[in-house]
């Protein structure tokens, strides 16, 4: 036996076109596509935050021997606050202190590639 099914019922109209054919649909689409298709071609200029600034004129040399000692520093705050700790969370931390540790001597090494000692 087969079962008649109904229509399903008319889709409400919420377009707030008058008909897909319009002129502002048209328009918005162009609008819409321009703007991920057709990017504005002037360069757009970046203005940094003056919050946290570092001039941009000091050298590479300076800038990883700052970087080398807030890695040093924050390695010692991590591995004093691990004594604080124990179980699960105290091997996160030294976890942590270890990454430090490798990214302090990530920086040491470019230190020493810039200046070699012979």
């Amino acid at each position: 036996m087969i079962k008649p099914t109904p229509n399903p019922p008319a889709p409400d109209d919420v377009s707030p076109y008058q008909s897909p054919t319009s002129k502002t649909l048209h328009e918005a689409a162009d609008r819409a596509l321009d703007h991920y298709l057709n990017p504005l071609k002037t360069p757009t200029v970046r203005k940094p935050s003056t919050m946290f600034v570092i001039s941009p004129d000091i050298d590479t040399e300076t800038l990883l021997a700052h970087a080398c000692e807030s890695l040093a520093s924050a390695s010692v705050m991590a591995n004093d606050f691990a004594a604080f700790l124990e179980g699960s969370q105290r091997n996160t931390l030294l976890g942590i202190a270890q990454v430090i540790m490798l990214g302090e001597l990530a920086v040491n090494r470019a230190l020493d590639n810039l200046d070699p000692q012979p």
